[in-house]
């Protein structure tokens, strides 16, 4: 199998035990063991009796100016109950609510401001996904905002139509903060994308896919599960927060925004009748053409847009099908690749709002040049280190100069699953393995896998922005593993002020140099 096959999963991994419901570990483990467990499936085993629920649009004090508006976003962190299965409330954090948060939607040349504030009773964050943005409104681990403070952070929207998401990131804690329920999405709109002839009506054509795992207890509470390989694997597979989830179709196309937002577990979305759908937008915007496709693989921190069509009265069930990962099958069972799970009814009406022709050019893009690279960095991903350290907020590991292209070649010198994001830019990939990327891959992407053992090489531009005090992360969204350490940090300064940055020796931990990846790597 191709490389690039094996960063798709698009070969299915033969399932073994095929039998119950629950996904809890056998047995405890915390990451680099492997503890007993079968593949397994809810096809056929999921009850669809909920709608949907579609997280609200949140509504922004807006101040209009000739070059764009101002949107002032009043956010709270908060502890709340939330109904999500029958055995009771479940305790939950949220946003603006009990359970998850508001959607947010700004355009292109828009000015962000966020009053952020934190009710809970833990310091948390509050990072954007995807966002290009100054280092200090990032909201990593270097924003904590502390029981009952507020932070403000605000930039101005400079990136095309995107689905983005928000989370928490704080060192250590990000896997639980997001488990208890702290996401949503952060929508990006521009003219270019509203030329085109696409669904977008919030909540009817166009709708929101929060996909979550989440176990709970015999009274309803969620429970942390045992830290497996890849992190917490759940039983209970939740959409916007909604078990056994409905959605009622009105139209003959519909746009799905789809985020894995898992911590741990990766999904090859599909429909159970084996249709093709229409994939129009990865990470960062806009494809190319729209890619007519029956899978698409998203591991944690991936979105994709995707445009279903149905007719009238159908019914039809969105399925996670088990993946290839370059996993052996032990390690295929044990961190849920394995696995098929029923995700959401899509339920047609009667009568269906008539689709148009799908565009057949979605956007310009533009193509970037691995001749304009200044610098080529690796990177290896190995036992929750990156190039054999440990995540230290007090260090400064690579330093960039704004204006500059760059190629970074990153490797999982691992058995197991690991994948990369890298905060404030989007990137394009240039190879995966010996292999160009597929046209699914083709487009600005901010999160990516890692097959076992093979390079993936990416290119990045490095515009505005600068700071030669707070820096940016790059880590492995596999949550577990960035709690534990696989992460690292990057500045980006102005022309001429590389060498006012005290940067770390490029050794590991224990003063080794990082490893380049085996024979299949090259």
């Amino acid at each position: 199998m191709s490389p690039a096959d094996r960063l798709l999963g698009r070969r299915h991994v033969l399932r073994l035990g095929v039998s119950g419901l629950g996904l809890a570990a056998l047995g405890a483990a915390g990451c680099g063991s492997a503890p007993v467990r079968t593949a397994r499936s809810t096809v056929g085993h999921v009850d669809f009796r909920h709608a949907l629920h579609i997280p609200p649009l949140a509504e922004p004090t807006r101040v209009q100016g000739d070059d764009g508006a101002r949107l002032t976003f009043d956010l709270a962190a908060q502890e709340g109950r939330a109904h999500i299965v029958d055995q009771g409330e479940t305790l939950t954090w949220g946003i603006n609510g009990d359970h998850l948060g508001p959607t947010l939607r700004a355009r292109r040349g828009d000015t962000v401001i966020v009053r952020f504030t934190n009710g809970l009773s833990e310091t948390t964050t509050l990072h954007w996904h995807g966002m290009h943005l100054p280092a200090e409104a990032d909201g990593g681990p270097h924003q904590m905002v502390e029981p009952g403070e507020s932070w403000e952070p605000s930039w101005r929207i400079a990136q095309p139509a995107a689905t983005l998401w928000y989370h928490p990131h704080p060192h250590g804690e990000t896997e639980a903060h997001v488990h208890r329920g702290i996401a949503g999405l952060f929508l990006l709109d521009d003219d270019e994308e509203e030329a085109l002839d696409l669904p977008r009506e919030y909540g009817v054509d166009d709708i929101p896919v929060i996909v979550q795992d989440r176990t709970f207890d015999a009274q309803g509470q969620l429970v942390e599960t045992s830290h497996r390989n890849n992190g917490m694997l759940g039983e209970t597979v939740l959409v916007n927060g909604t078990a056994d989830p409905i959605l009622e179709v009105s139209a003959e196309r519909t746009r799905l925004r789809i985020l894995n937002g898992s911590g741990a577990r990766s999904y090859a979305f599909g429909f159970e009748d084996g249709r093709k759908f229409a994939m129009i937008a990865s990470d960062g915007g806009l494809l190319p053409a729209p890619v007519r496709m029956e899978r698409i693989m998203l591991t944690p921190g991936e979105r994709a847009e995707i445009l279903v069509d149905m007719e009238p009265a159908e019914e039809v069930v969105l399925r996670s099908f088990p993946q290839d990962l370059g996993l052996t099958r032990g390690m295929a069972d044990s961190t849920g690749s394995g696995d098929e799970l029923d995700i959401m009814l899509l339920r047609a009406a009667q009568t269906l709002r008539p689709a148009s022709a799908l565009p057949s050019i979605l956007a310009r893009l533009e193509a970037l040049e691995e001749t304009a690279a200044s610098t080529v960095r690796g990177f290896e991903l190995r036992t929750n280190r990156i190039n054999g350290r440990s995540m230290d907020k007090g260090r400064i590991d690579e330093v960039v100069t704004a204006g500059t292209t760059e190629i970074w070649e990153v490797w999982n010198d691992h058995g197991q699953p690991h994948n990369v994001h890298i905060h404030d830019v989007q990137f394009q990939i240039l190879s995966v393995g010996a292999e160009p990327p597929p046209p699914e891959l083709a487009g600005w992407k901010d999160t990516v896998y890692l097959p076992p053992h093979e390079r993936v090489r990416l290119i990045m531009r490095f515009s505005d922005y600068t700071s030669t005090e707070i820096p940016y992360m790059y880590h492995c969204h596999l949550l577990w593993h960035e709690d534990q350490g696989m992460m690292g940090q990057f500045v980006v300064v102005a022309p001429g002020e590389e060498d006012d940055v005290d940067v770390a020796p490029r050794l590991g931990d224990d003063g080794s140099a990082p490893r380049e990846p085996g024979p299949h790597g090259h």
